[in-house]
């Protein structure tokens, strides 16, 4: 199933945490489900922090790119945009707030979800939460900022 971080132009798509030509990220994907957004993801073993649990980095990365991959959603929605190709709105982090609840069980799929709490032209407040093995494990907030579609492209690029 494709995630709104299909839709964004190649120049974004570098993410470690969600860019989906970056061969070493995490790749993730986010989606609606129903009012909420939803990613998905497996750590490996080499996510470990101590034998059992997922490194705390890791799951920071998690919240970061699902917050930002909630907040183009968002926008797309307010501003109804009809993804096609590469035309999602792109955001970046401007804060990112992570408490740890629970160590996090590795060899589990984690489940984040995000609300979107604030939205306005350029901005966007996500709150986030990480679940494994359906236990509340770590929140977040994300607020993302819309960047300009040339953001990011090489300055002897062709900006069109």
């Amino acid at each position: 199933m494709k995630g709104i971080q299909d839709y964004y132009p190649d120049h974004f798509a570098q993410c470690y945490g969600c860019g989906r030509l970056n061969e070493h990220g995490h790749q993730i994907k986010t989606n609606w489900n129903g009012a909420e957004t939803i990613t998905k993801f497996v750590p490996k073993t080499y996510h470990t922090a101590i034998p059992g649990f997922v490194y705390g980095g890791l799951l920071a990365s998690l919240i970061d790119c699902h917050g930002t991959g909630s907040a183009a959603l968002a926008l797309a929605k307010a501003k109804n945009i009809v993804l096609d190709k590469s035309n999602a709105p792109r955001c970046v982090t401007a804060s990112l707030q992570v408490k740890y609840l629970k160590p996090t069980p590795i060899g589990s799929e984690i489940e984040i979800k995000g609300i979107i709490s604030e939205i306005t032209e350029r901005k966007v407040k996500v709150s986030c939460e990480l679940f494994a093995d359906d236990m509340l494990c770590v929140t977040g907030e994300v607020i993302a900022v819309l960047v300009p579609d040339n953001f990011g492209k090489p300055k002897n690029a062709n900006l069109q």
